[in-house]
């Protein structure tokens, strides 16, 4: 059975660092795109990076530009997320995602959660 499987949240004073894993088993991940969504309490789930397949091209949205590295190991079939300089406003949680669109979006793990602190 496929699965997605997020790993690195926990809790972070601002400033700190987390690094984010998206493990997958079950998929060519070489065949895909790749993202890593994020929602906080009461917010509407925000896109926060994409990677193309062959990892040429990539997408951050504007918050965290400088701050978070996406990047991907196809022959581990994981994605990572390298988040520094943590505001409290990162607080949510993580997804990944995996698909044949941009961003991926056809299939979900169920999240890891990411809490700054101030």
């Amino acid at each position: 059975q496929a699965q997605l499987v997020e790993s690195g949240g926990g809790l972070v004073q601002s400033g700190g660092s987390l690094n984010l894993t998206c493990t997958t088993s079950g998929y060519a991940l070489s065949h895909f795109a790749i993202g890593w969504f994020r929602q906080a309490p009461g917010k509407d789930r925000e896109r926060v990076s994409c990677i193309s397949i062959k990892g040429d091209n990539t997408y951050y949205t504007d918050s965290v530009k400088g701050r978070f590295t996406i990047s991907r190991d196809n022959t581990e079939s994981k994605a990572y997320l390298q988040m520094t300089n943590l505001k409290p406003e990162d607080t949510a949680n993580y997804f990944c995602t995996v698909g044949s669109a941009w961003c991926g979006m056809n299939w979900w793990g169920k999240g890891t959660l990411v809490t700054v602190s101030s």
